[in-house]
């Protein structure tokens, strides 16, 4: 009865390492309870079967988790798990193009450094050079840098 204890305990400390890595990964319910069935059945091992049965346990439990960790990287589920579509789009820049350094807007919603503005008939993404600006704010169009508007208040 004591073995089939301790082999339930390492055989659900194996699955929930397998699912702290993969599927939930950080530190989790699964990751503790993990690490408290494997610990939990070391030391049972230890207090029922003696010295000698829980190094064996230990060694048992290590290799377990080694092992169903290599198991799983080996084997094709982690591939279906995988992730394959690739992200093909891209944002809509071309109000951007149309806007120079020195022309002038009123920003449409608050600038906390980023936000959005009308310049010259365009609503552009911007960034604020001047700290934060209010909504409807006159702002002109400072420099642009790698398709990033910086604006500040228009004086």
């Amino acid at each position: 009865m004591d073995i089939l204890i301790i082999t339930l305990l390492i055989i659900a400390g194996a699955i929930l390492f397998l699912v702290e890595l993969f599927v939930i990964p950080g530190i989790s319910i699964a990751g503790i309870l993990a690490g408290g069935c494997i610990v939990y059945a070391n030391y049972y091992a230890f207090t029922h079967l003696g010295l000698t049965g829980g190094f064996v346990t230990l060694a048992v439990s290590a290799v377990t988790c080694i092992g169903s960790l290599v198991w799983f990287m080996r084997s094709k589920t982690l591939d279906r798990l995988s992730l394959k579509t690739d992200i093909k789009s891209t944002v809509d820049r071309t109000a951007e193009r149309h806007v120079k350094v020195g022309d002038t807007g009123i920003t449409r919603t608050r600038l906390a450094l980023v936000g959005q503005a009308e310049i010259a008939g365009n609503l552009v993404e911007v960034t604020s050079a001047d700290g934060f600006l209010d909504e409807k704010t006159p702002v002109v169009v400072s420099r642009i840098v790698n398709g990033t508007v910086f604006v500040q208040r228009n004086k």
